[in-house]
Formats: C-alpha cells, sequence, structure tokens
C-alpha cells in the first residue's frame, strides 16, 4: 500500500493483443477517434460502474483484478488531508465479509504476497487496489471477486480498526522524512502556486492522521466510493462471459449516494510571473536545479491526429534528452546528470520542465548548460541524422511488442485499462498500434518534430527551483540570478549542433571463427551443451516463453577478490571506468548511434567472486549481439578525457554523501561490521575513492579478468533455434581469446565481526530511527539448508506483518532476508530491517527476538509455513515459464554446481519441507552466537544516550521513551511474585521515594520532564529480595499512551527508563 504523488502522462505504451486484419493497409482520418482493442469488452453496469474484461493466458491459472476509483487526495477536504490514503488501507482492516487482516491471511493462503503481489496506491486523482488471483481452485475467484466487492462499498471502519491504523501510516509518513521533504515541502507552493493541488499531497498532514473523528474518514468513503466513479478491470485465464457474470453478480447492486458531490478537477494556473526559489538543508547531499514552464490544458488524446501529435513528442523529448546526456560526458561536465519532458502533476494538464543535478558543484553552471541546450533547440532545431536515429529506435521498441503480443503478461494489459478509464489513454492493442506507428512515424517531418518547441516560446513565465545542501563558504546563486539565466539563454550566441559521422559497423574485422567440437543433449532440461574448440562452454535452452527475446549470460569464478587494497578501487570501478570511455572506435555517445534502431544490450561485470558479461537481444538482432559482447570483452577504449568526466561526475555526485544520515549510519555500520578491514565490501561510495583510480591499471585489471575468456560458462535462453545459433556462436563465442589459464576466487579472510554487538548511532534531525540486525556464521553450504532458511525468512516476515506492523503497529514495511553462500567461504547472513520512530526501537527489538525465539522453540505454524509453499508454488508457476528464471537456474547449475532438478520440480521440495525443518534451520542459524545490531537514532537522543550512573552504580537503560507532553505517571509494583523488594527511586539525579518496598498494589509518582535534560527514571537495589535480582514493573502513563516496563537491578547496576521531551 502506497501513496504515489507524481503520476506521469504516459502516451506511447507498448500494449496488447489483438487479431485485427487489415491494419497493415489500413488509411487514417487525423480526425477519427482511435477505437478500443475489440479484444477489450467493456461495459456499463446501470449503477454507472465501469468495467473492462480481456481473455489472456499469460500466465494460466491467474487472473488480475483491479478496483479503481476514480477520487483521490484531490477530493478530500480540509480536514480530510490525508484520508483518501486512510480509505485505502482502511479497506485491509476489516469488510463486511473479511474481519480484520483475513483478507490478507487469505490471500497469502492461495498463494497471494501481502506487498509484492496484493498491494494499492492513493495517488492525487485516483486510488487503485491491485489482486491477483490464483485461478486453480475454483473457489479462489469468487472469493477474490468478494474481497473487490467489499472494498467498493462494504468496509466497515471500526473505530479501533481506524485508530490501529493511524500509528502505519505515521510510519509510512516518517519513512519520507528528511532533507528532500523539507525541501519539497518549502518549494512546493510556489510550484503549484494557485492550485488545489499545492495541498494536497496524498500523504496528507501528521497533525489530522493523529486527531481526526472517525466520521470524517467515514464521510470521504461515502462521497467517494460509488459506483459511476469506479471501473472493474479483469484481465487473465478466464472467459469474458464468466468475468462478466461475475461483475453484474458483485458489482450491480452497489448505489450512489443521494446527493452526491460533483467530481470536480482542479486547475494548474499559468505563473503571474517569473519566479525562483532556493531551499538548502544540512542534510542534503546534492544540488538539483529545475525549470518549470507554465502548464497548459491538456485534453486526452483520443484521435488518430492525437496520438500522432503524442508520437512527434516523444521524438522532440528523445532527442533532448540524447543531447543532455551527451554533455554529460565532456570533461569538465556542466551537470552530473540533466532531462527533459512534458509532464505534470495534474490530470488534464500538461507543461514542460527540464531539470539537472550539480553533484556539489556550482548549480548556475548546470542551469546556464540546460537552459543553453533547450535554447539550441528552438534555435536551430534537431538533425535529420538525430530523427533518423529517434525513429528507428521508436520502431524497434514497438516492433518487439508486436513480435511478442501474444505472449505478453495479465498485468501489463491491466495498467494500460485503467489509464483508458482514468485518462482515456488509446488502447487500440498492439497489432492496431504497431500499424499505426509503422504508418505514422516514417511520415512525422523534422519540421514537426522542432515545431513542439514552440510550445515553450515566447513570452512565458516560468518557475526555477534550487535544492541542495546549505554549505558553507558557498556562494548560491540568487532567484533574481537563476530568473535571469533562464532569460539570458535567448540572447546566448549559440552555434547548432554538430552531428558526428559514426560507423554502424561495431567490428572493423570480423573475428576468426571457431567450432564446435562437442554436443551433448540434455534431455530432461531441453537444452545442449556446446564445447568450443577455443574451451568455452556454451549451453543453449531454446523456449517459446517469448517470440522475440534471447537472454545470455556468460559467466566464471574470479572478481575482485584477486585483487589486495593497492587495487581495491582500481578493481571494484574497472567495468565502470572502461563502460565511461567506450570500447573499440567508440565513445559511450557513438555506440548509441551506432545501435540505433536495435533492441539489444551487452554489459560486463565483475563482482566480488566472479566475472563474465550479459546480454539479450531480440531475434533480427542476435548477431549484434555477439558482436557486441566480442567488442566489449576485447576492445576496451583508453580515453583520458572521458575517464576524468567519469571522476569529477562522481566526486561531485558522491562528495556530500555523509550529510545524508541514513547514508553516514551505513556507512559506520558497515565500518564496525567488518571491524575496519580495509578489504570489506564498499556500502558508501566517497568522493575520495574516484581520486584513487589509476585509468591504466583499472583497464589492466579489466583486461586481466576479461580479456582471457579462459573457463567462461556461457548460457543462452529464448527464442532461437539451436542449429541457426550455432555458426554466430563460432564466430564470435568460439574465437575469444582463451590461453588455458584457471581462474577463481580468493578468500580474503574478511569476516562480520563475532560474538553478539550492538551500535548506536546518532544522525539525523527527524523523529526517524532505523534498526538494521545482522546474524553471520559459518557453515557447510547445501541446496537443501538453503531452502529451509529462505523458509526461515518467509514466515518470519508474516510474522513480522502480524505482530511488529499490525499489532505493535511500529513499522510501516520491513523485514529479514537472508540465506546461505557458497563462496568465498561457506557461509550465511541474515538481516533484519525495520525502518520506525525511536521511541518504538526498544518494543521492536524485543517483538523481533521474541519471534525468532518462538521459531526456535515451537517451529512455524502449520498454517503460516503452507501459506509460505502456496506463495512458492505460485511464483514458481510463473518462473518456469519465464526466460529469466532458466538463465539463472542454468547458471547456477553451470559455474556453482547447483541442481538443476531443484529448479524443475522445485514444488516437490517446497512441498517436502517441515515445520521441524524450519525449527530446526532456525535454531541452527538464529542462534545469536554471531548477532550484530545496529541502531541509527536522531541526533538528538545523542546526550541522552550518554552513559550515567547513580550512587555509583552504572545505569542500564531498559527503554527510552519519546514524549511530547512533561507530564508522566508511573505506577511501581513488584514485578510477579512479591519477594521483599526494596529500592529507591531518582528521577533527574533527585530522589523521587526512598527505601519503598514493592508490592501487588501500586505506588504512584507523578513526574514533570525538562527539556534539555536526560530526564532518566533510576531504580535502585536496596536488596535484591528473596529472588535476584530486584525487579520492578512500571506502568507509565505518558501523552495518553500507556507503557508496561519491567525494570530489573541488582547491587552493581540500575536500570533506568529515559525520556525524550521533544
Amino acid at each position: 500500500m502506497s501513496c504515489q504523488l507524481f503520476i506521469r502522462r504516459r502516451t506511447l505504451i507498448l500494449t496488447a493483443l489483438i487479431l485485427v486484419c487489415g491494419w497493415a493497409q489500413a488509411q487514417y482520418n487525423l480526425n477519427d477517434k482511435m477505437p478500443l482493442n475489440p479484444q477489450v469488452h467493456v461495459g456499463k453496469l446501470p449503477n454507472g460502474l465501469t468495467y473492462y474484461i480481456k481473455t489472456n493466458k499469460k500466465p494460466e491459472q491467474k487472473v488480475e483484478l483491479r478496483l479503481v476509483v476514480n477520487a483521490g487526495s484531490i477530493c478530500e477536504d480540509p480536514d480530510q488531508l490525508g484520508l483518501a490514503h486512510m480509505a485505502e488501507h482502511m479497506a485491509f482492516n476489516g469488510t463486511k465479509n473479511f474481519k480484520k487482516n483475513d483478507i490478507v491471511s487469505f490471500l497469502q493462503e492461495i498463494g497471494v504476497g501481502f506487498g509484492n503481489d496484493l498491494n494499492a496506491y492513493t495517488s492525487f486523482d485516483e486510488t487503485v487496489y491491485i489482486l491477483p488471483i490464483p485461478t486453480d481452485k475454483p473457489d479462489n475467484l469468487e472469493k477474490g471477486f468478494r474481497v473487490l466487492e467489499d472494498w467498493a462499498h462494504n468496509v466497515t471502519y471500526n473505530d479501533d480498526d481506524i485508530d490501529g491504523e493511524r500509528p502505519i501510516i505515521l510510519e509510512e509518513s516518517r519513512l519520507g522524512k528528511g532533507a528532500g521533504e523539507r525541501m519539497f515541502n518549502k518549494i512546493l507552493p510556489k510550484l503549484l502556486k494557485g492550485s488545489l493541488y499545492a495541498e494536497r499531497l496524498p500523504i496528507g498532514k501528521d497533525s489530522i492522521i493523529k486527531t481526526f473523528k472517525y466520521d470524517v474518514l467515514r464521510r470521504f468513503y461515502r462521497d467517494w466510493y460509488r459506483p459511476d466513479l469506479m471501473a472493474v478491470i479483469v484481465v487473465g485465464d478466464i472467459s469474458v462471459e464468466d468475468a462478466e457474470a461475475m461483475v453484474k453478480k458483485h458489482f450491480s447492486g452497489l448505489t450512489n449516494p443521494a446527493n452526491e458531490r460533483p467530481r470536480k478537477y482542479a486547475t494548474v494556473p499559468p505563473y503571474d510571473s517569473s519566479d525562483a526559489m532556493i531551499a538548502t538543508d544540512k542534510e542534503g547531499v546534492r544540488y538539483q536545479i529545475n525549470v518549470d514552464y507554465p502548464a497548459y490544458k491538456h485534453d486526452p488524446s483520443v484521435t488518430y491526429g492525437d496520438y500522432r501529435k503524442d508520437l512527434t513528442k516523444n521524438l522532440f523529448t528523445t532527442m533532448l534528452n540524447r543531447r543532455l546526456q551527451e554533455l554529460t560526458q565532456k570533461e569538465n561536465p556542466p551537470f552530473v546528470f540533466a532531462s527533459a519532458e512534458f509532464g505534470g502533476f495534474a490530470r488534464g494538464y500538461e507543461n514542460f520542465g527540464v531539470s539537472a543535478g550539480s553533484g556539489d558543484k556550482q548549480p548556475s553552471i548546470a542551469l546556464k548548460a540546460a537552459v543553453e541546450e533547450v535554447e539550441r533547440v528552438k534555435k536551430y532545431g534537431f538533425t535529420d541524422a538525430e530523427l533518423d536515429r529517434a525513429k528507428k529506435n521508436m520502431l524497434a521498441s514497438y516492433e518487439r511488442a508486436y513480435n511478442d503480443r501474444d505472449k505478453t503478461e495479465s498485468s501489463l494489459y491491466v495498467d494500460e485499462y485503467v489509464r483508458n478509464f482514468l485518462d482515456q489513454e488509446p488502447s487500440p492493442g498492439i497489432e492496431a498500434e504497431y500499424y499505426i506507428v509503422k504508418n505514422f512515424v516514417p511520415s512525422i517531418t523534422l519540421q514537426e518534430v522542432n515545431s513542439e518547441a514552440d510550445k515553450i516560446r515566447g513570452k512565458q513565465n516560468y518557475f526555477v527551483s534550487l535544492r541542495g545542501p546549505e554549505k558553507e563558504n558557498f556562494q548560491l546563486p540568487t532567484g533574481p540570478e537563476m530568473v535571469n539565466a533562464v532569460a539570458a539563454a535567448e540572447k546566448s550566441d549559440l552555434k547548432p549542433y554538430e552531428e558526428k559521422i559514426v560507423s554502424s559497423q561495431l567490428l572493423k574485422v570480423k573475428p576468426q571463427a571457431g567450432k564446435v567440437i562437442s554436443k551433448t543433449v540434455d534431455a530432461k532440461s531441453g537444452s545442449t551443451e556446446l564445447k568450443l574448440s577455443n574451451g568455452i562452454s556454451v549451453t543453449l535452452k531454446p523456449t517459446d516463453f517469448k517470440n522475440d527475446q534471447i537472454l545470455m549470460q556468460g559467466s566464471r569464478y574470479g572478481g575482485i577478490s584477486n585483487y589486495g587494497l593497492d587495487d581495491k578501487y582500481n578493481a571494484n570501478y574497472a567495468v565502470n571506468v572502461v563502460n565511461a570511455m567506450g570500447y573499440g572506435d567508440f565513445s559511450p555517445t557513438d555506440l548509441q548511434k551506432a545501435l540505433a534502431g536495435k533492441t539489444v544490450s551487452a554489459n560486463a561485470s565483475i563482482s566480488g567472486d566472479k566475472e563474465g558479461i550479459s546480454g539479450n537481444s531480440t531475434v533480427k538482432d542476435l548477431e549484434t549481439m555477439f558482436q557486441l559482447v566480442y567488442l566489449k570483452l576485447t576492445q576496451p577504449r583508453k580515453d583520458t578525457s572521458l575517464f576524468r568526466s567519469f571522476v569529477q561526475k562522481n566526486k561531485s555526485q558522491f562528495a556530500m554523501i555523509g550529510s545524508n544520515p541514513q547514508a553516514a549510519f551505513i556507512d559506520t555500520m558497515f565500518k564496525v561490521l567488518y571491524a575496519n578491514n580495509p578489504l570489506a565490501p564498499i556500502a558508501v561510495p566517497k568522493s575520495d575513492f574516484f581520486d584513487k583510480i589509476n585509468v591504466d591499471r583499472a583497464m589492466q585489471i579489466y583486461k586481466e579478468r576479461l580479456g582471457d575468456l579462459s573457463g567462461m560458462q556461457f548460457v543462452i535462453v529464448g527464442s532461437f533455434k539451436t542449429d541457426s545459433i550455432v555458426p554466430l556462436i563460432e564466430t564470435y563465442i568460439a574465437s575469444l581469446p582463451t590461453t588455458n589459464k584457471k581462474f577463481n576466487y580468493v578468500d580474503q579472510k574478511v569476516r562480520p565481526v563475532t560474538g553478539k554487538q550492538n551500535l548506536n548511532v546518532y544522525k539525523g534531525k527527524e523523529e526517524k530511527s532505523l534498526i538494521i540486525s545482522f546474524y553471520n556464521g559459518e557453515v557447510p553450504y547445501s541446496e537443501d539448508l538453503d531452502l529451509k532458511a529462505q523458509a526461515v525468512t518467509e514466515v518470519l516476515n508474516i510474522r513480522i506483518i502480524e505482530e511488529l506492523r499490525e499489532k505493535i503497529q511500529g513499522i510501516y514495511g520491513g523485514g529479514i532476508r537472508g540465506g546461505l553462500e557458497k563462496t568465498p567461504y561457506p557461509n550465511y547472513q541474515f538481516v533484519v530491517q525495520l525502518p520506525c520512530g525511536p521511541e518504538k526501537v526498544d518494543t521492536l527489538l524485543k517483538a523481533m527476538a521474541k519471534e525468532i525465539e518462538d521459531i526456535q522453540k515451537n517451529g512455524p505454524s502449520q498454517k503460516n509455513l503452507d501459506k509460505v509453499k502456496q506463495q512458492w508454488h505460485e511464483a514458481h508457476k510463473d518462473e518456469i515459464k519465464q526466460n529469466e528464471a532458466w538463465l539463472a537456474s542454468l547458471m547456477d547449475a553451470k559455474v556453482d554446481g547447483g541442481s538443476l532438478d531443484r529448479f524443475v520440480n522445485y514444488d516437490q521440495y517446497v512441498d517436502k519441507l517441515t515445520i521441524k525443518d524450519v525449527q530446526d534451520a532456525a535454531k541452527m542459524l538464529l542462534n545469536s552466537k554471531n548477532e550484530f545490531t545496529a541502531v541509527m537514532m536522531p541526533e538528538s537522543y545523542a546526550d541522552a544516550a550518554k552513559a550515567t550512573s547513580t550512587a555509583n552504580r552504572p545505569n542500564k537503560v531498559i527503554q527510552t521513551i519519546v514524549i511530547s507532553q512533561p507530564e508522566i505517571t508511573v505506577d511501581l509494583y513488584d514485578n510477579a511474585e512479591v519477594d521483599g523488594d526494596q529500592v529507591t527511586i531518582y528521577f533527574n539525579g533527585e530522589v523521587v521515594v526512598s527505601k519503598k518496598d514493592l508490592t501487588d498494589k501500586p505506588y504512584t509518582m507523578k513526574l514533570k520532564a525538562e527539556k534539555g535534560k536526560n530526564n532518566e527514571l533510576v531504580m535502585f537495589a536496596e536488596n535484591l529480595g528473596s529472588v535476584p535480582p530486584n525487579t520492578a514493573y512500571m506502568r507509565v502513563t505518558a501523552d495518553g499512551k500507556i507503557y508496561q516496563v519491567r525494570v530489573d537491578a541488582d547491587l552493581k547496576t540500575n536500570g533506568s527508563i529515559r525520556f525524550h521531551l521533544k
């Protein structure tokens, strides 16, 4: 569940399958309305609800359901800010037919994961519920429609459920807090001046979420969740007749309110004058400058003429962005990145905007360069060669979608129909759309494309905004100076863009082909293994999962682990350095030009323990992919100017990264986790790393790791025929250089710290914390144990949702991940990540520890284990028919020695898992022998966290409680058995009660916290009672909340509670 802030208009979407004769020969009247795909059945119920239905068997036995509500945060009243998003959350908190959490539980039981499958989002103008349903069991679909119906009009909105969801919404809000949000909130009122959109961010206001009255939320649901504003979308393995019957059964009974409120659409007025604003923050990490031109009304694209204009506009922005990208590859580049687009916040409006990031460098230089490039286009336009390349790329992308028209997943269709309902985006189907594009694109003239610049010509007011770090002794441009810089671009003495002629021939000389010397067929996997004359092995797996997709990967052991400290940065960034300089005779820009119209890629990689190359292509571009692979493995290019550009951009990009609290926390955490081992993995790049790279040494390492392909294992999967691909393999793979050298990884003995250790880091202004716990150890690797380890994480993730999110209400998102690793030494690692408020840290740590203890002591419940198994079964149904999954599994088998049978017959291995298997794995792997927990706390907590002592005994902090009001009430009891415990209580160093005997009757203390003090409540044990240690139960009431804390102390150590007064 989420709220979405920016919904950019996407008009050129590669869409669906239809079988319509005659499109190739069709003549298009530009004034005619584009038809909807005839294979999509669209209807409207008498109550006004619209529905879309399409039968699609990719994947089989699955149906994608969507409930689309044409209402979002823009519909909120002033007392409802954030309640459109709250209403979305409440749909998962109880309905007429499903009690709280029953929806999530039911869907988990049928294999639908919460968050990754089941989800929803709220934006300015819409709310969309996402529900994929496996249909292998007849009852699943009926229940799925019942869920969808309940979301539409049967959410219960119980008072307790509403109150229970408030903290979760606030945790989601907390995730977005930081320098970026603070700066954006300063700029937003001017950016959207005069528009309601400036006051209706979907996340809303925390103050309203905390205090709104229940009926204010119910009012939003009553007003806007109504059938005339809704669409139900059904796409998948179901007949149109059955789907339509389901829609009518479940949604015909919905009624519109008697006095329905009109669905009004907010306006975005043009700027009344040019203006600028600067927002800086001490936690900002880089400068970004934006120029927003005035918004204008943009009607939906419904005719062929509208669609042609959209294609023209897309060509314009594509070429402009290419030019901006070229500027980033100059020595001393004016900006780290830049982009331009026609888009907008508001439905029905569009505006042109350009954005540039300058890292830690002067943003006025970035602004000048970006707006001058826009001005260059306005003055001189684009070149014929640029337009030709853009057209080729556009046609190639549509061609690939067309070729896979009968292999398109249902989820892609659904998204398209959502946009059709909300924005009237054309949806003719990919067969029709492909022929429309083939008809229109060649006829679009350079003059038409250049005329798109007319939208930003003439006297127009604009808004310039600058966001970035607050740096000492650094002069930023003023607002007037930024406004004048945009105006000055029109008067700049600019020269036309110079087109460089680039060869389209990647290789000057065709390689001397090698030979296939043996061929082995594996009937079980449907693959063929080739042994080549140069010693390389190639495994081929032809598939029909897609019609126009070929994936390739080559890999072997080796990698960065072969290099010591002197080469740490040369090795880590070798591939990045070479990519920045190019290959053969091609700079990166030239290579893009040479590949115009080709749907192809190839990317080299050097990781910690492996090295290799991966690629993909369409059927017609397969030879180009092989040529690109050969080029990148054999001809890295040295260009000192582009190398300096690479260094300068990265130094600038990461110069201020330490200002980000979370980056600083992660950096510190990894240093402590690996005991400051200089060979530990790079967690946070730093500016000075790039000064330590030597271009010649980086290139040498690239050649050492990838210039000799001895022992490399290639796997190729996809839509090819074995016989036809062999000649290409002989030409471009069998010709790669080899020496029979043995390559392997090196265990550099980099290990996490051992034992149980804790780290607190105090960073950030916001009341925002992050818990990260690592469980590490060495254990013999086995695929069986790894599967059990994965089951441990998945079961725990269910419990994290149930307990830490829903019951404790301490997190919005979080979880545990991890498993076993074979290299560079057999080991396991699990990582728990829990973003939260500082007041919940102690509670969550205890809750997580309890969940781990429970799974070790009792194992998972059969119900939860069955949920995990079912989700895995459903995922495997899709993966077994995906080229990506086959590529990964075959690579694992060939390089890592994994069992392909565990992929092919995955369901059998999953079904064998027992409660005891998971329990034993949890005992072995989460045994706390090596547990490292790092906690980020706000910097305001640093003083309070300092070690203190009372009456010559150190104080052990049991819990920190964050409060906004100073009044505190504490009821003091003996814990459990009354055994003669006697204590003295101190608050801020003063005795509150002396030598008090603890009983089962409360002793009440009224306290008052003070700002600037530790506000520490300390329990000093006068004795140990008959059952040591001395333990008290304290019932703390503060801010209207009740906290139950058990405090223990002995004759050496005091127990304490700290109160942080905000």
